[in-house]
């Protein structure tokens, strides 16, 4: 039983007794009342990329209306997405205003139109001594990832990219694009880099399953893994719940917290193609992470779930239809409006600790910027 107080006040800690009395059951509620906001010492940040209301709805119908895990969320709310060239995003600069708190224009990442760089969120907690990660099904040096890591002024230098995983020293990195790795153009093999400052280098999610601490890069993959229909399984749940079992280690050996960023890339890919079904199945898993990541909250408190999109893809509309949906089935029709982005705002979904701060509507610069204030990096 979740209690919201005004007034200044909020509910840090609810506790439920049940006591026996003559065979009657009393529940007796004790609510610990304070001043400040329960302190936030890690967070979970989930994009899924391209991801609108509409391609949400699409996998409710899916599954006849059955809820989704991310409707399981505490608070919910909206975001605008335009970038500062654009009334319509791509996912560079979509990704930097997420990670950043700083509109860009697109194509670019990690940096102001000026191309002044400015620190992600990651790369913050990670200066104040937490230990952080990332997890994509696309290469870890497309768009998204790419935000919360490095400083390009275009996002196809992704050979660039590659580096700042070692410089910026990301403690664990999961995702396809191996090749950014070791077949570079510059000849360097970047995972002799990564061995020499301690990495457990991992081709096989498997590999990893006696690894619950330290530096780990999982890179199935020498391009984009799989889609979720073509046999990528459930990497994206097995991994989110991996990368926080190593997180949690290291943040307890080193009294700290941690903050990962997880994307569920695929979707942008299937909606861009106009493929419904697929779209639809990346969705799904990447929900099935989002499980993850709300269960690990409950079971974790001082721990907040941010689930949003950088954009939405395809204008997906569901225009008729009955509660049976099959992408096959013509009583059901949808339509998409272009093979592009579109500026419609994104939702949020907010769970765990500090979730109330994510009710309304934002500027997607703002999501960043307040999961700083609630780590207490707005002072870094």
């Amino acid at each position: 039983m979740a209690k919201r107080l005004k007034k200044g006040l909020r509910t840090i800690i609810e506790c439920v007794l049940v006591v026996l009395v003559g065979g009657i059951t009393i529940h007796l509620v004790e609510v610990w009342l304070g001043d400040e906001e329960p302190k936030v010492e890690n967070i979970i940040y989930m994009i899924g990329d391209g991801m609108g209301v509409a391609h949400i709805s699409s996998a409710q119908i899916a599954q006849d209306y059955e809820p989704l895990n991310m409707e399981r969320a505490h608070y919910v709310g909206l975001a605008k997405t335009y970038s500062a060239n654009s009334r319509i995003t791509d996912s560079a600069a979509a990704g930097t205003a997420l990670s950043t708190g700083y509109k860009t224009n697109n194509s670019m990442i990690g940096v102001t139109p000026d191309s002044q760089p400015h620190p992600s969120i990651r790369e913050k907690a990670e200066k104040a001594g937490m230990t952080t990660g990332v997890i994509a099904t696309y290469p870890v040096t497309n768009a998204t990832p790419a935000a919360f890591v490095a400083h390009v002024d275009n996002r196809y230098k992704e050979d660039e990219i590659a580096t700042y995983y070692i410089s910026n020293e990301v403690d664990v990195f999961m995702g396809g694009g191996s090749k950014r790795f070791d077949q570079r153009a510059d000849s360097l093999n970047l995972f002799d880099t990564l061995r020499e400052k301690g990495y457990t280098i991992a081709f096989d999610l498997n590999e990893l399953k006696d690894v619950s601490k330290g530096k780990v890069a999982l890179l199935p993959t020498e391009d984009s893994m799989p889609s979720y229909l073509d046999g990528r399984g459930d990497f994206l749940p097995n991994a989110t719940a991996k990368a926080l079992e190593i997180l949690e280690g290291n943040a307890r050996a080193e009294k700290t917290g941690f903050f990962l960023m997880v994307e569920g890339s695929q979707i942008d890919g299937k909606a861009h193609g106009h493929d419904l079904e697929g779209m639809v199945a990346e969705l799904k898993d990447f929900d099935n992470a989002v499980k993850v990541a709300f269960d690990y909250a409950d079971e974790h408190p001082g721990t907040l779930v941010v689930v949003t999109a950088d954009h939405e893809t395809g204008g997906l509309t569901i225009v008729n239809g009955n509660r049976k949906f099959d992408p096959q089935d013509r009583q059901v029709d949808y339509s998409w409006s272009t093979g592009g982005h579109t500026g419609g705002m994104v939702p949020i979904f907010a769970y765990g600790t500090g979730a109330e701060n994510f009710s309304g509507v934002f500027e997607n610069t703002d999501l960043p910027k307040i999961m700083c204030r609630l780590l207490g990096l707005d002072k870094e």
